[in-house]
């Protein structure tokens, strides 16, 4: 598949089934479907003025944007993306009960300096032809959201000149999920998990599972995580989260042999496509099962002082990148954001998407969920923040204004008052 039509996401995952990997049965609805329902829903002119209104006026910019994100949700289909989408549903939905994930695949993203991590939406457990077209418009309208236009516009992106494609995919019903690194400030592989659907992890909801393995495959060090909730698909379509029972809240959700079986894949994917990567997994009845790879950027560890080494510590993952320090930021709540200042470290109990707001300004990131391949990791790696995350009662032991430093790639946080 070329990049250009169908992003590199999608892209990546045909080449690696190409080559035998186990990657799930999908068909992309390339970039040019979008384009032809941007035209169709009249709404081209009001895209091409986003980018150039909002150094002028940033209301009208957002007007200008939900005009466009309203025209993909609620014109009628061109008769060529009708017509491209009612064959991707007779395809992937031959089995009975089938049910689909249909994922964004923009033009720009999982690119090395824009990995997009959390920006743009994924619908699961989609099975209707109703529940596709929704899931499609919403795809191609949440190239639009203001998180997305954010982002787009540190990243020197302007949305008129890209596009969405659309990835549609048979869902994997797993009892397990994650994430894994093909490199580490170590130097292994490392592994996330935990259960359920991977978006409960993705999205900063629990601290996962997390594998360190050494060169040679093996399993150097294992941590349970705290995984009290997990996203489940339900019989009418769509997910809802389930809690946990109690016992498998610090159970490994993956045995050791699949452990080393997934480090076997996530090197060998490495060793494809010429550079580190960042890897989604999932496993079912059937076994393992990629879902993404994308270019990841490794920092090696740095040796610590023994001033900063006698201060108080808290550990907890990693996100892989360097060191940074300054005033503690406690924050609580996602209102709370608005109290950041450029300098500080944010320490913080939510990991969510939310945090792209501030990421630009802060210092470094102290998180009590989350783990080394959620989003909010893979957008501090890639701007280059030190980030600690699923640190237990950071934002208790971590006094407001302490000086913070944050070692990202040894997953340690020290401070002094």
């Amino acid at each position: 598949m070329d990049a250009e039509r169908v992003g590199p996401k999608a892209a990546t995952l045909a080449r690696l089934r190409q080559v035998g990997m186990p990657v799930p049965d999908g068909i992309c609805l390339a970039a040019e479907a979008y384009r032809v329902q941007l035209e169709a829903s009249g709404v081209a002119t009001a895209a091409a003025r986003v980018a150039g209104t909002e150094d002028e006026d940033e209301g009208d910019a957002r007007r200008l944007a939900l005009e466009v994100r309203l025209g993909f949700l609620r014109e009628p289909l061109a008769a060529s993306a009708a017509d491209a989408i009612d064959a991707v549903h007779a395809l992937m939905v031959e089995a009975p009960r089938s049910v689909l994930a249909v994922r964004s695949s923009a033009l720009r993203e999982d690119t090395p300096g824009a990995s997009f991590a959390g920006q743009f939406d994924t619908f699961l457990g989609m099975a209707s032809r109703a529940d596709l077209i929704t899931a499609v418009r919403a795809c191609w309208a949440c190239l639009w959201s203001a998180r997305a236009l954010r982002y787009m516009r540190t990243h020197d992106v302007d949305p008129a000149r890209t596009a969405m494609a659309v990835l549609v995919q048979r869902m994997v019903e797993a009892r397990a999920a994650g994430g894994a690194l093909s490199a580490s400030g170590a130097g292994g592989v490392v592994v996330t998990g935990t259960w359920g659907l991977g978006s409960a992890l993705a999205q900063g909801e629990v601290v996962p599972d997390r594998w360190v393995l050494g060169a040679g495959g093996e399993i150097e060090s294992e941590e349970p995580g705290r995984k009290d909730r997990r996203v489940v698909t339900t019989s009418t379509g769509g997910t809802r989260p389930h809690a946990v029972d109690a016992p498998l809240v610090h159970e490994l959700c993956l045995e050791r042999e699949d452990v080393v079986a997934l480090g076997r894949l996530v090197s060998r994917i490495e060793s494809l496509l010429g550079l580190p990567v960042e890897v989604e997994w999932a496993q079912d009845r059937d076994g393992l099962h990629i879902l993404q790879a994308r270019p990841l950027r490794v920092e090696p560890s740095r040796a610590p002082d023994d001033a900063w080494l006698r201060h108080p510590g808290l550990r907890g993952q990693p996100a892989g990148i360097g060191w940074g320090t300054g005033p503690a930021c406690v924050v609580l709540h996602e209102h709370d954001l608005e109290h950041v200042k450029p300098g500080d470290v944010l320490v913080t109990q939510v990991a969510g998407p939310a945090l792209t707001a501030v990421l630009h300004q802060v210092a470094g990131v102290v998180a009590e969920l989350g783990g080394s391949t959620s989003h909010l990791a893979a957008l501090t790696r890639e701007r280059g923040i030190p980030a600690v995350l699923g640190v237990i009662d950071a934002t208790r032991r971590i006094p407001e204004g302490a000086t913070v430093v944050v070692d990202g790639v040894a997953g340690v946080v020290r401070w002094s008052r």
